[in-house]
């Protein structure tokens, strides 16, 4: 349970930075804070960090990278900050995006150049709302790889990680600066660890079914497919603290989980060409809208399925990340020879199939919106074989949280910043707003990397004074 302890009590130990959660969020913080010239220590609840990082594609957006200039790609931090603001339907929390989009290129150039990430840019196909191919991506495309890269780097720099170590209370002055926490090892034991900054980096709550029914009631039932130790702590603690919480149903979900076998199928299967059917074979929303929104899409369906509909040539685009091919290795990914083949594969009747590729077929040679208001101006016709995935709706992660500042430090609702308190990735709000329909792709991963470098190296910087 997450509490708040207001104690005199001495500590067995004390850093100068404490930081909680050792996925991306939390190792670019403690790379930062030692960049800063302070030893920060990682606390995770794993016996190895992964995180919602491990779970994801590890794609981060970012402009005017040296990968995106070396692959010849004009783009902007005002488009790039245009783009988060439009698809958050411009509510958008201004202090972030600010931070986020000024940062991202330097954060990337930095895990580039000064830690051996060899980042480059998906310049294949789109994501959607980004005006400009600017999804940077190491070469397995996969969040595993990510956090593998980062925890080589975290060691590298002598960084100390404790695992197996939950942080279980925080020990607070009654003004509400942070003096220190608790952490709970395996066997019930507790250290007092006490702090001169401490960084919260322990994602969101989508693994709290109450916290979800509170503030995301449409997704309680679905399927969360991030990491079971999102519990919420992070905004716990803070509303405890006085903090002020922002756009808490805001939330990253995805319409593009293979079923049953729970591996995500990228949504460049529908981004390249690709749609979705239900049952009954027909289609139902607009895909191109995002694979956010897809996730309430497709639970609306019965039995809460679809199915991805693409074709060879999609599926070698999609083989580039290691999900797909863990989805094709798994059986997933079902192939035809011909509709009515693909028609037996699905169970649904032959001349239904048959209907929907040809009014898709017919939607891409005329170009223009369809009837759901997708725009298929440009999209190149399925042809055989033809691939199919069953899929579900799931949450992914929440994008709301702690509000911070343009230090990453956490504000209370009157605009008063705690004293020591810093929250990066999911503990701290997003760049989303209240909706799923508007995360863009990459919202997640970026405020980890980004927020989690600035929260870091401020962190340091307050503890060195």
């Amino acid at each position: 349970m997450s509490r708040i302890l207001i104690d005199d009590l001495p500590f067995d130990l004390t850093v100068p930075v404490a930081i909680v959660g050792g996925g991306a969020a939390g190792l670019c913080a403690a790379l930062a804070a030692k960049e800063a010239g302070v030893a920060p220590i990682v606390f995770e609840r794993d016996a190895l960090p992964q995180g919602s990082t491990a779970l994801s594609a590890g794609l981060i957006p970012a402009p005017c990278t040296a990968a995106q200039r070396a692959a010849g790609i004009a783009d902007s931090v005002a488009a790039f900050a245009a783009d988060i603001q439009k698809k958050a339907h411009g509510d958008a929390d201004p202090t972030v995006l600010a931070a986020v989009t000024e940062g991202a290129a330097p954060a990337i150039d930095w895990l580039t150049e000064r830690h051996g990430l060899a980042f480059t840019v998906i310049a294949d196909f789109s994501y959607p709302g980004h005006s400009a191919r600017r999804m940077h991506g190491l070469a397995s495309r996969s969040g595993a790889e990510l956090i593998d890269r980062l925890r080589a780097a975290a060691e590298a720099a002598e960084i100390d990680i404790v695992t197996e170590a939950r942080v279980t209370a925080l020990v607070a002055a009654p003004d509400g600066r942070v003096r220190g926490l608790v952490v709970t090892r395996p066997d019930g034991s507790e250290d007092r660890i006490g702090c001169d900054a401490l960084v919260l980096a322990c994602n969101g709550y989508g693994g709290n079914k109450d916290l979800v029914a509170e503030h995301i009631p449409a997704l309680k039932d679905a399927l969360y497919f991030g990491h079971p130790g999102n519990q919420g702590d992070a905004v716990l603690w803070g509303r405890a603290l006085g903090a002020e919480l922002r756009h808490m149903s805001g939330h990253q979900g995805h319409g593009s989980v293979a079923h049953p076998h729970g591996i995500l199928v990228s949504w460049a299967v529908i981004m390249e060409g690709g749609f979705q059917v239900n049952v009954a074979g027909e289609r139902f929303w607009n895909e191109a809208s995002g694979y956010s929104e897809a996730a309430l899409a497709v639970l609306g369906q019965p039995g809460g399925i679809a199915y991805d509909i693409f074709d060879a040539r999609i599926a070698g685009i999609a083989r580039q990340f290691e999900d797909f091919r863990r989805a094709e290795a798994g059986g997933a990914v079902l192939q035809a020879e011909s509709s009515d083949e693909l028609a037996a594969r699905l169970s649904i009747p032959p001349q239904v199939i048959r209907a929907t590729l040809e009014s898709v077929a017919d939607l891409k040679r005329r170009g223009g919106r369809d009837g759901f208001g997708r725009d298929w101006t440009g999209a190149v016709d399925l042809e055989a074989p033809y691939c199919a995935v069953k899929v579900t709706g799931a949450l992914f992660h929440t994008q709301g949280g702690l509000a911070v500042d343009a230090t990453a430090r956490v504000r209370r609702p009157d605009g008063s910043l705690l004293p020591n308190l810093f929250a990066a990735g999911g503990a701290a709000v997003g760049v989303s707003g209240p909706d799923a329909s508007g995360y863009l792709s990459g919202n997640g991963l970026l405020t980890a990397v980004v927020l989690g470098r600035i929260a870091g190296g401020e962190a340091a910087r307050l503890a060195r004074a």
